[in-house]
């Protein structure tokens, strides 16, 4: 029987990693704004209003890195050719 190697991590680039990273996020949001909700008396509003700036503080960051790597090839590109700007005395 041949076994498998099960030594898998999570990178934080790939599309695991970043879901992850975005459930905790909003959880932790959420567990924040419900303590606070308890604390002050004022359920369930601030646990709403945590969770609604945990998302979009979330999908902003998912947007930047998304962003980010379809401009890493533009970048690659240009920094390959030369530019006009350091043309050779005559």
């Amino acid at each position: 029987m041949k076994l498998l190697k099960t030594n898998v991590r999570v990178n934080p680039r790939d599309s695991l990693g970043q879901g992850i990273d975005a459930v905790m996020t909003i959880v932790v949001f959420f567990g924040i704004g419900f303590l606070l909700d308890r604390w002050l008396g004022t359920t369930p509003w601030l646990s709403l209003v945590f969770v609604v700036l945990g998302a979009i503080g979330v999908f902003y960051r998912l947007k930047a890195a998304y962003l980010a790597k379809m401009d890493a090839p533009a970048d690659q590109q240009s920094a390959s050719t030369p530019s006009s700007e350091q043309e050779s005395p005559a």
